[in-house]
Protein backbone atom coordinates (compact mmCIF):
# COMPACT_ATOMS: atom_id res chain seq x y z
CA UNK A 1 0.00 0.00 0.00
CA UNK A 2 2.57 2.70 0.92
CA UNK A 3 4.66 1.56 -2.76
CA UNK A 4 1.64 2.33 -4.75
CA UNK A 5 0.89 5.83 -2.40
CA UNK A 6 4.62 6.83 -2.91
CA UNK A 7 3.94 6.29 -7.16
CA UNK A 8 0.88 7.70 -7.06
CA UNK A 9 2.35 11.02 -5.31
CA UNK A 10 5.35 10.76 -7.65
CA UNK A 11 2.99 10.84 -10.54
CA UNK A 12 1.29 13.57 -8.90
CA UNK A 13 4.59 15.74 -8.48
CA UNK A 14 5.63 14.50 -12.06
CA UNK A 15 2.55 15.92 -13.41
CA UNK A 16 2.58 19.34 -11.37
CA UNK A 17 6.26 19.87 -12.79
CA UNK A 18 5.04 19.53 -16.38
CA UNK A 19 2.00 21.86 -16.12
CA UNK A 20 3.73 24.24 -14.60
CA UNK A 21 6.46 24.04 -17.81
CA UNK A 22 3.36 24.22 -20.01
CA UNK A 23 2.02 27.24 -18.36
CA UNK A 24 6.30 28.70 -17.68
CA UNK A 25 6.98 28.32 -21.59
CA UNK A 26 3.56 29.05 -23.09
CA UNK A 27 2.86 32.19 -21.33
CA UNK A 28 3.70 35.34 -22.55
CA UNK A 29 3.06 38.56 -23.91
CA UNK A 30 3.17 37.95 -27.76
CA UNK A 31 0.62 36.21 -29.60
CA UNK A 32 1.42 33.77 -31.79
CA UNK A 33 -1.91 33.88 -33.78
CA UNK A 34 -3.60 37.56 -34.25
CA UNK A 35 -6.77 37.07 -31.73
CA UNK A 36 -9.87 38.66 -32.26
CA UNK A 37 -12.18 36.38 -34.93
CA UNK A 38 -14.16 38.26 -36.71
CA UNK A 39 -16.72 36.25 -38.56
CA UNK A 40 -19.13 37.10 -41.14
CA UNK A 41 -22.49 35.93 -40.66
CA UNK A 42 -22.58 33.15 -42.87
CA UNK A 43 -19.35 31.89 -40.88
CA UNK A 44 -21.56 31.89 -37.72
CA UNK A 45 -24.20 29.57 -39.62
CA UNK A 46 -21.36 27.57 -40.60
CA UNK A 47 -19.90 27.37 -37.23
CA UNK A 48 -23.24 26.34 -35.87
CA UNK A 49 -24.03 24.23 -38.00
CA UNK A 50 -21.23 22.02 -37.68
CA UNK A 51 -21.35 21.67 -34.00
CA UNK A 52 -25.43 20.39 -34.02
CA UNK A 53 -24.14 18.21 -37.08
CA UNK A 54 -24.25 15.29 -34.70
CA UNK A 55 -27.80 15.73 -33.39
CA UNK A 56 -28.91 15.06 -36.73
CA UNK A 57 -28.57 11.23 -35.94
CA UNK A 58 -30.64 9.15 -34.25
CA UNK A 59 -29.77 7.71 -30.90
CA UNK A 60 -28.30 4.48 -31.26
CA UNK A 61 -27.73 4.32 -34.74
CA UNK A 62 -23.86 4.72 -36.24
CA UNK A 63 -23.65 8.02 -37.92
CA UNK A 64 -20.64 9.83 -39.81
CA UNK A 65 -19.16 13.47 -39.61
CA UNK A 66 -16.85 15.02 -42.55
CA UNK A 67 -15.00 17.84 -41.76
CA UNK A 68 -12.70 19.95 -44.13
CA UNK A 69 -10.05 22.05 -42.80
CA UNK A 70 -12.62 25.34 -43.06
CA UNK A 71 -15.02 23.89 -41.33
CA UNK A 72 -12.21 22.47 -38.45
CA UNK A 73 -11.33 26.17 -38.32
CA UNK A 74 -14.51 27.50 -37.87
CA UNK A 75 -15.76 25.23 -35.69
CA UNK A 76 -12.87 25.47 -33.36
CA UNK A 77 -12.69 29.52 -33.36
CA UNK A 78 -16.21 29.10 -32.82
CA UNK A 79 -15.51 27.47 -29.82
CA UNK A 80 -12.42 28.81 -28.32
CA UNK A 81 -13.90 32.38 -28.62
CA UNK A 82 -17.46 31.82 -26.49
CA UNK A 83 -15.29 32.42 -23.69
CA UNK A 84 -12.12 35.11 -25.05
CA UNK A 85 -10.76 36.63 -27.25
CA UNK A 86 -8.57 33.50 -28.91
CA UNK A 87 -7.46 32.45 -32.19
CA UNK A 88 -7.23 28.48 -33.71
CA UNK A 89 -5.21 27.85 -37.18
CA UNK A 90 -5.97 23.86 -37.97
CA UNK A 91 -4.24 22.52 -40.92
CA UNK A 92 -4.81 18.60 -42.59
CA UNK A 93 -1.15 17.89 -43.92
CA UNK A 94 0.53 14.45 -43.91
CA UNK A 95 -2.10 12.69 -42.44
CA UNK A 96 -1.96 15.09 -39.57
CA UNK A 97 -4.28 17.37 -37.69
CA UNK A 98 -2.59 20.19 -36.98
CA UNK A 99 -3.12 22.68 -34.54
CA UNK A 100 -1.91 26.25 -33.28
CA UNK A 101 -3.93 28.03 -30.82
CA UNK A 102 -3.64 31.26 -28.71
CA UNK A 103 -5.66 32.22 -26.53
CA UNK A 104 -5.92 35.72 -24.49
CA UNK A 105 -5.69 35.18 -20.97
CA UNK A 106 -7.09 37.05 -17.88
CA UNK A 107 -5.02 39.84 -16.40
CA UNK A 108 -1.41 37.94 -14.29
CA UNK A 109 1.54 38.72 -14.13
CA UNK A 110 3.12 35.88 -16.38
CA UNK A 111 1.72 37.00 -19.38
CA UNK A 112 -0.94 37.81 -22.28
CA UNK A 113 -1.20 35.05 -24.13
CA UNK A 114 -0.78 31.03 -23.90
CA UNK A 115 0.16 29.73 -27.24
CA UNK A 116 1.01 25.98 -28.04
CA UNK A 117 0.97 23.69 -30.97
CA UNK A 118 0.47 20.03 -31.75
CA UNK A 119 -0.48 17.26 -33.74
CA UNK A 120 -3.09 14.84 -33.89
CA UNK A 121 -2.43 11.13 -36.13
CA UNK A 122 -3.55 7.99 -36.56
CA UNK A 123 -1.07 4.98 -35.15
CA UNK A 124 -1.53 1.15 -35.98
CA UNK A 125 -3.61 -0.49 -33.60
CA UNK A 126 -5.84 2.56 -32.96
CA UNK A 127 -8.75 4.09 -34.36
CA UNK A 128 -8.39 7.12 -32.87
CA UNK A 129 -6.18 9.24 -32.83
CA UNK A 130 -3.11 10.42 -30.84
CA UNK A 131 -0.91 13.39 -30.08
CA UNK A 132 2.39 12.79 -32.51
CA UNK A 133 4.24 16.60 -31.50
CA UNK A 134 3.57 18.52 -29.23
CA UNK A 135 5.29 22.29 -28.43
CA UNK A 136 4.46 25.02 -25.66
CA UNK A 137 5.91 28.09 -27.00
CA UNK A 138 9.57 27.06 -27.57
CA UNK A 139 9.62 24.02 -25.52
CA UNK A 140 9.05 20.58 -27.02
CA UNK A 141 7.56 17.50 -24.67
CA UNK A 142 7.37 14.15 -25.59
CA UNK A 143 4.17 13.46 -27.34
CA UNK A 144 3.12 10.85 -24.27
CA UNK A 145 4.02 12.97 -21.39
CA UNK A 146 2.26 16.07 -23.21
CA UNK A 147 -0.97 13.84 -23.31
CA UNK A 148 -0.76 13.09 -19.49
CA UNK A 149 -0.25 17.12 -19.27
CA UNK A 150 -3.29 17.90 -21.42
CA UNK A 151 -5.17 15.21 -20.32
CA UNK A 152 -5.04 16.28 -16.27
CA UNK A 153 -5.75 19.88 -17.34
CA UNK A 154 -8.87 19.11 -19.01
CA UNK A 155 -10.02 17.24 -16.20
CA UNK A 156 -9.36 19.86 -13.94
CA UNK A 157 -10.90 23.13 -16.28
CA UNK A 158 -14.07 24.23 -17.84
CA UNK A 159 -12.93 22.20 -21.07
CA UNK A 160 -14.05 18.99 -19.57
CA UNK A 161 -17.44 19.27 -20.57
CA UNK A 162 -16.37 19.73 -24.17
CA UNK A 163 -14.24 16.79 -23.77
CA UNK A 164 -16.62 14.90 -22.22
CA UNK A 165 -19.49 15.37 -25.08
CA UNK A 166 -16.88 14.97 -28.12
CA UNK A 167 -15.22 11.80 -26.85
CA UNK A 168 -17.89 9.28 -25.21
CA UNK A 169 -19.76 9.01 -28.71
CA UNK A 170 -16.67 9.01 -30.62
CA UNK A 171 -15.59 5.52 -31.79
CA UNK A 172 -13.29 6.05 -34.68
CA UNK A 173 -11.29 9.48 -36.27
CA UNK A 174 -9.73 9.05 -39.95
CA UNK A 175 -7.28 11.60 -40.71
CA UNK A 176 -6.21 12.36 -44.09
CA UNK A 177 -5.08 15.57 -46.30
CA UNK A 178 -8.70 16.80 -47.28
CA UNK A 179 -11.07 15.41 -44.99
CA UNK A 180 -11.37 14.65 -40.97
CA UNK A 181 -13.94 11.37 -40.60
CA UNK A 182 -15.21 10.90 -37.21
CA UNK A 183 -17.30 8.15 -37.20
CA UNK A 184 -19.74 8.25 -33.50
CA UNK A 185 -22.68 6.44 -31.89
CA UNK A 186 -24.44 8.74 -29.62
CA UNK A 187 -26.98 8.18 -27.22
CA UNK A 188 -30.07 9.95 -26.63
CA UNK A 189 -28.83 11.28 -23.37
CA UNK A 190 -25.52 11.82 -25.04
CA UNK A 191 -27.71 14.15 -28.09
CA UNK A 192 -29.57 16.02 -25.26
CA UNK A 193 -26.95 17.02 -23.13
CA UNK A 194 -24.99 18.12 -25.78
CA UNK A 195 -27.65 20.28 -27.67
CA UNK A 196 -28.29 21.91 -24.21
CA UNK A 197 -24.59 22.44 -23.44
CA UNK A 198 -23.73 23.99 -26.66
CA UNK A 199 -27.02 26.29 -26.92
CA UNK A 200 -26.86 27.27 -22.93
CA UNK A 201 -24.37 27.58 -20.56
CA UNK A 202 -25.08 25.78 -17.27
CA UNK A 203 -26.70 22.31 -16.74
CA UNK A 204 -31.08 22.26 -17.05
CA UNK A 205 -31.45 22.40 -12.94
CA UNK A 206 -29.81 26.00 -13.33
CA UNK A 207 -31.69 26.59 -17.14
CA UNK A 208 -35.20 24.91 -15.04
CA UNK A 209 -34.97 27.40 -12.26
CA UNK A 210 -34.63 30.66 -14.61
CA UNK A 211 -37.75 29.46 -16.76
CA UNK A 212 -39.72 28.65 -13.97
CA UNK A 213 -39.24 32.41 -12.89
CA UNK A 214 -39.90 33.88 -16.14
CA UNK A 215 -43.15 31.44 -16.35
CA UNK A 216 -44.03 33.57 -12.80
CA UNK A 217 -43.20 36.87 -14.33
CA UNK A 218 -45.95 36.19 -17.18
CA UNK A 219 -48.44 34.17 -15.50
CA UNK A 220 -48.56 37.82 -13.37
CA UNK A 221 -48.27 40.16 -15.88
CA UNK A 222 -51.30 42.81 -16.55
CA UNK A 223 -52.57 42.04 -19.91
CA UNK A 224 -54.18 46.00 -20.25
CA UNK A 225 -50.20 46.82 -20.58
CA UNK A 226 -47.35 46.60 -22.73
CA UNK A 227 -45.19 43.72 -21.04
CA UNK A 228 -41.49 45.46 -20.64
CA UNK A 229 -38.30 43.86 -21.17
CA UNK A 230 -37.14 45.31 -18.29
CA UNK A 231 -40.04 43.64 -16.48
CA UNK A 232 -38.24 40.53 -17.89
CA UNK A 233 -34.56 41.59 -17.23
CA UNK A 234 -35.20 43.36 -13.74
CA UNK A 235 -35.93 39.69 -11.75
CA UNK A 236 -33.86 37.14 -13.75
CA UNK A 237 -30.87 39.13 -13.07
CA UNK A 238 -31.93 39.59 -9.11
CA UNK A 239 -32.50 36.03 -9.34
CA UNK A 240 -28.73 35.70 -10.62
CA UNK A 241 -27.32 38.51 -7.94
CA UNK A 242 -29.16 36.16 -4.85
CA UNK A 243 -27.55 32.92 -6.46
CA UNK A 244 -24.13 33.74 -7.53
CA UNK A 245 -20.59 33.81 -6.10
CA UNK A 246 -18.19 35.62 -7.99
CA UNK A 247 -17.14 32.43 -9.63
CA UNK A 248 -20.17 31.64 -11.14
CA UNK A 249 -21.44 35.05 -12.30
CA UNK A 250 -20.91 34.95 -15.69
CA UNK A 251 -22.70 31.74 -16.36
CA UNK A 252 -25.34 32.49 -14.08
CA UNK A 253 -25.83 35.99 -16.21
CA UNK A 254 -25.52 33.72 -19.75
CA UNK A 255 -28.29 31.55 -18.52
CA UNK A 256 -30.51 34.48 -17.57
CA UNK A 257 -30.18 36.28 -20.49
CA UNK A 258 -30.45 33.02 -23.07
CA UNK A 259 -33.80 32.22 -20.80
CA UNK A 260 -35.44 35.68 -21.63
CA UNK A 261 -33.92 35.51 -25.19
CA UNK A 262 -35.58 32.21 -25.50
CA UNK A 263 -38.87 33.63 -24.60
CA UNK A 264 -38.94 37.57 -26.23
CA UNK A 265 -37.49 35.54 -29.81
CA UNK A 266 -38.88 32.51 -29.87
CA UNK A 267 -38.69 31.54 -33.64
CA UNK A 268 -36.03 33.56 -34.17
CA UNK A 269 -34.14 32.39 -31.37
CA UNK A 270 -33.48 29.25 -33.48
CA UNK A 271 -32.11 30.73 -36.50
CA UNK A 272 -29.80 33.21 -34.65
CA UNK A 273 -28.56 30.84 -31.79
CA UNK A 274 -28.83 27.82 -33.72
CA UNK A 275 -31.39 26.54 -31.11
CA UNK A 276 -32.53 22.66 -32.69
CA UNK A 277 -36.08 23.08 -31.07
CA UNK A 278 -37.90 26.00 -29.08
CA UNK A 279 -37.86 26.31 -25.55
CA UNK A 280 -41.74 24.79 -24.12
CA UNK A 281 -43.44 26.93 -22.34
CA UNK A 282 -47.12 26.99 -21.21
CA UNK A 283 -49.72 29.74 -20.23
CA UNK A 284 -50.20 33.34 -21.92
CA UNK A 285 -47.43 34.27 -24.20
CA UNK A 286 -47.07 38.26 -24.38
CA UNK A 287 -44.13 40.05 -26.87
CA UNK A 288 -41.61 42.00 -24.74
CA UNK A 289 -41.66 45.63 -25.79
CA UNK A 290 -38.65 48.53 -25.65
CA UNK A 291 -40.09 52.32 -26.68
CA UNK A 292 -43.42 51.14 -27.48
CA UNK A 293 -41.91 48.49 -29.93
CA UNK A 294 -41.37 44.62 -29.93
CA UNK A 295 -38.72 44.67 -32.99
CA UNK A 296 -36.18 46.85 -30.35
CA UNK A 297 -36.65 44.27 -27.64
CA UNK A 298 -36.06 41.33 -30.21
CA UNK A 299 -32.79 43.22 -31.43
CA UNK A 300 -31.33 44.31 -27.68
CA UNK A 301 -31.95 40.91 -26.37
CA UNK A 302 -30.94 38.93 -29.40
CA UNK A 303 -27.88 40.19 -29.90
CA UNK A 304 -27.26 40.03 -25.64
CA UNK A 305 -27.29 36.93 -26.04
CA UNK A 306 -25.01 36.50 -29.13
CA UNK A 307 -22.40 38.12 -27.42
CA UNK A 308 -23.08 36.35 -24.21
CA UNK A 309 -22.86 32.75 -26.25
CA UNK A 310 -20.30 33.93 -28.73
CA UNK A 311 -18.58 37.65 -28.68
CA UNK A 312 -19.05 40.78 -29.32
CA UNK A 313 -17.67 41.00 -32.76
CA UNK A 314 -19.96 38.09 -33.89
CA UNK A 315 -23.03 40.02 -32.77
CA UNK A 316 -21.79 43.31 -34.26
CA UNK A 317 -21.43 41.21 -37.82
CA UNK A 318 -24.98 39.58 -37.29
CA UNK A 319 -26.82 42.83 -36.40
CA UNK A 320 -25.24 44.98 -39.21
CA UNK A 321 -25.73 42.28 -41.48
CA UNK A 322 -29.74 42.01 -40.87
CA UNK A 323 -29.91 45.23 -41.40
CA UNK A 324 -28.18 45.50 -44.93
CA UNK A 325 -30.33 42.35 -45.66
CA UNK A 326 -33.33 43.93 -44.73
CA UNK A 327 -32.17 47.09 -47.14
CA UNK A 328 -31.98 44.49 -50.49
CA UNK A 329 -35.83 43.97 -49.91
CA UNK A 330 -37.13 43.62 -46.54
CA UNK A 331 -38.45 46.21 -44.18
CA UNK A 332 -35.24 48.44 -45.01
CA UNK A 333 -32.48 49.49 -43.03
CA UNK A 334 -33.01 51.14 -39.56
CA UNK A 335 -30.56 52.72 -37.29
CA UNK A 336 -33.08 52.04 -34.75
CA UNK A 337 -32.90 48.15 -34.73
CA UNK A 338 -28.84 48.70 -35.18
CA UNK A 339 -28.82 50.96 -32.11
CA UNK A 340 -30.91 47.95 -30.49
CA UNK A 341 -28.24 45.77 -31.93
CA UNK A 342 -25.73 47.57 -30.40
CA UNK A 343 -26.69 48.46 -26.95
CA UNK A 344 -27.41 44.71 -26.58
CA UNK A 345 -23.97 43.70 -27.67
CA UNK A 346 -22.43 46.40 -24.82
CA UNK A 347 -24.69 44.81 -22.54
CA UNK A 348 -23.80 41.11 -23.12
CA UNK A 349 -20.48 42.03 -23.31
CA UNK A 350 -20.63 43.80 -19.66
CA UNK A 351 -22.44 41.23 -18.29
CA UNK A 352 -20.06 38.45 -19.26
CA UNK A 353 -16.86 40.10 -19.66
CA UNK A 354 -15.04 39.26 -15.61
CA UNK A 355 -16.70 37.82 -13.06
CA UNK A 356 -16.35 41.53 -11.65
CA UNK A 357 -18.73 43.20 -14.33
CA UNK A 358 -20.73 39.97 -13.82
CA UNK A 359 -21.60 40.74 -10.25
CA UNK A 360 -21.73 44.95 -10.82
CA UNK A 361 -24.64 44.18 -13.99
CA UNK A 362 -26.33 42.26 -11.80
CA UNK A 363 -26.91 44.78 -8.99
CA UNK A 364 -27.35 47.38 -11.21
CA UNK A 365 -30.02 45.61 -12.96
CA UNK A 366 -31.66 44.48 -10.06
CA UNK A 367 -32.23 48.21 -8.94
CA UNK A 368 -33.43 49.47 -12.36
CA UNK A 369 -36.37 51.69 -12.55
CA UNK A 370 -37.37 51.25 -16.65
CA UNK A 371 -35.65 50.23 -19.74
CA UNK A 372 -34.34 53.57 -20.50
CA UNK A 373 -31.82 52.75 -18.08
CA UNK A 374 -29.96 50.13 -20.66
CA UNK A 375 -31.62 50.96 -23.69
CA UNK A 376 -31.27 55.06 -25.09
CA UNK A 377 -34.32 56.39 -27.40
CA UNK A 378 -33.36 56.05 -30.95
CA UNK A 379 -36.45 56.54 -32.46
CA UNK A 380 -35.28 59.81 -33.65
CA UNK A 381 -32.75 57.86 -36.25
CA UNK A 382 -33.33 57.08 -39.81
CA UNK A 383 -34.94 53.80 -40.72
CA UNK A 384 -36.79 52.14 -43.64
CA UNK A 385 -34.16 53.02 -45.86
CA UNK A 386 -34.09 50.63 -49.13
CA UNK A 387 -30.76 50.20 -50.99
CA UNK A 388 -30.76 53.12 -52.97
CA UNK A 389 -32.09 55.35 -50.59
CA UNK A 390 -29.41 53.90 -48.25
CA UNK A 391 -26.52 53.95 -50.93
CA UNK A 392 -27.61 57.77 -51.51
CA UNK A 393 -28.09 58.88 -47.91
CA UNK A 394 -24.87 56.96 -46.67
CA UNK A 395 -22.86 55.57 -49.54
CA UNK A 396 -21.67 52.62 -47.26
CA UNK A 397 -20.99 51.83 -43.98
CA UNK A 398 -17.18 52.39 -43.90
CA UNK A 399 -18.27 56.35 -44.94
CA UNK A 400 -17.71 59.25 -42.46
CA UNK A 401 -21.69 59.77 -42.19
CA UNK A 402 -22.19 56.38 -41.63
CA UNK A 403 -19.35 56.16 -38.79
CA UNK A 404 -21.00 59.45 -37.33
CA UNK A 405 -24.30 58.19 -36.78
CA UNK A 406 -22.57 54.65 -35.01
CA UNK A 407 -20.61 57.46 -32.94
CA UNK A 408 -23.67 59.12 -31.82
CA UNK A 409 -25.58 55.73 -30.98
CA UNK A 410 -22.70 54.26 -28.74
CA UNK A 411 -22.54 58.05 -27.32
CA UNK A 412 -26.04 57.60 -26.32
CA UNK A 413 -25.54 54.07 -24.65
CA UNK A 414 -22.29 54.67 -23.01
CA UNK A 415 -24.68 57.86 -21.12
CA UNK A 416 -27.04 55.79 -20.16
CA UNK A 417 -27.54 54.78 -16.63
CA UNK A 418 -25.81 51.27 -16.52
CA UNK A 419 -23.17 51.89 -18.45
CA UNK A 420 -22.14 55.03 -17.53
CA UNK A 421 -21.76 53.43 -13.83
CA UNK A 422 -19.21 51.40 -14.88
Amino acid sequence: MKTVSRILLYCFIVLTILCAMLVFFGVGDRPDLEVGWSPTREDLVRAKKILHEGSKTKPDEIGVIELTEADLNLAGNYLLNRYSKSAVDLDLKNNELRFKVTITLPENSLGKYLNISFRLGNIKGSDLPVITKFKAGKLLLPAKLAALVIDAVIQHSSLNEYFILATRPIKAVKIDDQKLSITYFPNKDTLIQARNFLTHTGDNSTLNIYQQKLAEIVAKHDPAWRLSLADLLRPLFELAYQRSTLETAIDENRVAIATINDYVNKQETKKLLAVPEPIPTTGQQYSAFLYKRTDLAQHFIGSAALTASVNKQASQIAGEEKELSDAHGGSGFSFIDLAADKAGTRFGEMATSSPDNARKMQKAMSRIKDYSDFMPDPRDLPEHMNEDEFKQRFESVNSPVYQEILKQIDARIEATPIYSAE
